[in-house]
């Protein structure tokens, strides 16, 4: 008769294990896609990830771990580790939008479900009203940030055309530059051939002279 018992003392402890266990595995795995946008959470489901721009690898266990691996910010979606790091808010219930890593745990809620601000101290109530726009003063505040935010996407591209464009006028000066020496040696060669031309024509006349 003390043989159910027995059973049932064991089977409550460990089922209360497993559930713990799960539990604890389930939170560590979202906590650590914190800041990754829901299309991108199947790109970090294997145990070894490669960083966007192709630089190097990393292990999965490195994922929001505070350590910048990836010079792009990928290894780090969640934290303020990487400069080039983007953060996902979800914002549910209202528009999801990305953040500057800088802006994550800075002690100023700027995704409305405060999901930025999970390790900083504060509390973020959740100002995410569907259908309605948030108060004006935070509407200013993140437009004002998100225009940054474009204006820094925009700033590579740009970069890029004037480098071009200084290449190609540097191209096009290297060019005059060389047509210039041509010119300028062709010019010396003609003299030189011009002077040698004229001292022939003195020897020749003076030796038919006294010939």
């Amino acid at each position: 008769m003390e043989t159910p018992s027995l059973l049932l003392l064991t089977f409550v402890p460990t089922s209360l294990l497993l559930l713990f266990f799960s539990s604890s595995s389930s939170s560590l795995a979202s906590s650590s896609l914190l800041g990754v946008a829901p299309q991108d959470e199947e790109y970090f489901a294997g145990a070894v990830i490669a960083c966007r721009d192709g630089s190097k690898l990393f292990a999965r266990d490195r994922l929001n771990d505070g350590f910048c691996d990836c010079p792009d910010g990928t290894d780090e979606p969640g934290t303020s580790a990487c400069p080039e790091g983007k953060f996902y808010c979800k914002n549910i219930g209202d528009v999801p939008r990305y953040l500057f890593s800088s802006f994550v745990n800075d002690r100023i809620c700027d995704c409305c479900d405060g999901s930025d601000e999970y390790n900083s101290g504060i509390n973020c109530p959740d100002t995410c009203i569907k259908g309605q726009k948030i108060s004006k003063t935070w509407n200013h505040n993140h437009e004002s940030r998100e225009a940054n935010l474009n204006a820094a996407d925009g700033f590579p591209s740009k970069s890029r055309l004037d480098l071009e464009d200084l290449i190609m006028k540097l191209r096009g000066l290297k060019i005059a530059v060389i047509i210039q020496l041509c010119l300028a040696m062709c010019t010396i060669a003609l003299c030189l051939f011009h002077r040698r031309t004229r001292s022939w024509r003195r020897r020749y006349l003076s030796k038919s002279y006294y010939t």
